[in-house]
């Protein structure tokens, strides 16, 4: 027997030892060299153009930018089911930005996750998407950064639960949910849909927010666009079990997209502000692709969508005001200047409540959040809504709802409203 034990022990460390040896090989990214920053004007003018074009549809500002912080120099804190995390400095600041870094690595960065220095990133940075984006792009994006004006700054600790600080776990997220596949033109499909679908699925992230993502934070490819959670908002489905899909349609995507507002859908609210506000820096033709392109995932099976169902206007005024009598003086006090049918202030951009896909949903996390966080207007354009979350209690935002719900809507009520607004308040607060 103890001639047999020693074999397998020699056998044992042999496999451990090629396990460890397949593991540092997984998780070891090198170093890329330092470079000296290159002047602003080593760019050509009209890439860094197309790169300004290319940010915004990525949105890049909004992530790399703490409130009232400068422009693209990190510290906005991110919020995951895994802690919270804060964004990088880009600005081309050499000590604690971009600044030092070659183009070589920041596509690396950019497709690989891995830093300058061979750290690797969180998929926060939505490197499983920017895979798709060509390096010629990338090199645009990067000659608009590195003329931005340099900002040093150093993000703070992310805080993350015990044990997911230790980076080198993430070579084995991106092995599995990784897809480096490159981005290829559908034959068959038009020029304009294939950009489409090129700027959504690369820079634009879309299925970042619009599709569920499993336990370990990984997208569910087969799910793709189904509807997800950003930012304690739902993100709706881009597909065709979006319950409003027949009331869009690409002139309607279009001007949502572009403007934060929609007469048939309500204004985009919670992180969808941002995003429009970017969009609505885009050229129109990139606006109107990727208009095309998820209009064509609302309906797979139209070539062509001109009309949407219209919208019935619905106001139960009498049923509601017997079923919450109480909301209805509330309603009347703190809504119905801008939200009452014939309201002087609806008349400025803001649909009517019996379109607002929010009071529709079955579920009813945005028009609660809508209610405590506000609606900040898109640019110069769109609606305002203030927010209640300081004004009214967790029973009178769930009877102010519920009383919306029965005027506005032909929908069944929500259950369990007022406790759903007090879970809703604890995540904000948090």
């Amino acid at each position: 027997m103890k001639l047999l034990k020693q074999p397998l022990w020699g056998g044992a460390a042999a496999v451990l030892i090629i396990c460890l040896a397949v593991a540092a090989w997984l998780v070891y990214e090198p170093t890329i060299a330092k470079i000296d920053r290159p002047a602003a004007t080593a760019f050509d003018a009209s890439i860094v153009r197309r790169g300004e074009q290319l940010v915004a549809v990525g949105d890049c500002i909004v992530c790399h930018t703490a409130p009232n912080g400068r422009p693209f120099a990190g510290s906005r804190a991110l919020p995951t089911p895994f802690g919270t995390l804060y964004s990088n400095n880009i600005t081309p600041d050499e000590a604690t930005g971009i600044g030092s870094w070659s183009l070589q690595a920041f596509i690396r960065a950019m497709k690989q996750g891995v830093a300058r220095d061979g750290t690797h990133l969180y998929p926060a940075l939505p490197y499983e998407h920017f895979t798709h984006v060509s390096d010629e792009d990338l090199q645009a994006v990067y000659a608009f950064l590195m003329t931005r004006q340099p900002v040093s700054q150093t993000a703070p600790d992310n805080k993350l639960l015990p044990g997911l600080g230790f980076r080198p776990l993430l070579a084995g997220w991106k092995l599995l949910f990784l897809d480096r596949t490159p981005f290829e033109q559908q034959t068959g499909e038009s020029a304009q849909w294939n950009r489409g679908k090129y700027l959504v699925d690369g820079l634009g992230h879309c299925g970042g927010c619009h599709t569920p993502r499993n336990l370990a934070g990984g997208e569910e490819r087969d799910r793709s666009f189904a509807g997800g959670i950003a930012e304690g908002w739902n993100a709706p489905p881009l597909d065709a079990s979006n319950p409003t899909a027949a009331r869009w349609n690409v002139a309607s995507l279009f001007n949502y997209m572009k403007t934060g507002l929609d007469q048939g859908h309500s204004a985009a609210a919670g992180p969808m502000g941002p995003v429009a506000e970017g969009l609505s820096k885009l050229n129109d033709g990139d606006v109107q692709a990727i208009a095309v392109y998820i209009n064509s995932r609302m309906h797979p099976a139209e070539a062509t969508r001109a009309e949407v169902m219209p919208t019935m206007t619905t106001d139960n005024a009498a049923q509601a005001a017997s079923a919450h009598p109480d909301a209805e003086l509330l309603f009347n006090g703190a809504c119905a200047g801008c939200h009452a049918p014939g309201a002087p202030m609806g008349t400025r951009g803001r649909p009517a409540l019996s379109t607002a896909s929010d009071l529709q949903d079955d579920d009813p996390r945005n028009a609660i959040q809508a209610v405590l966080q506000g609606v900040e207007p898109v640019g110069n354009r769109g609606a305002y809504m203030p927010s209640f979350s300081t004004i009214l209690t967790d029973r009178q935002v769930s009877d102010l709802l519920a009383y919306a719900r029965t005027r506005f809507t032909n929908r069944q009520g929500w259950k369990d409203l007022e406790a759903k607004v007090a879970g809703i308040r604890k995540e904000n607060a948090e």
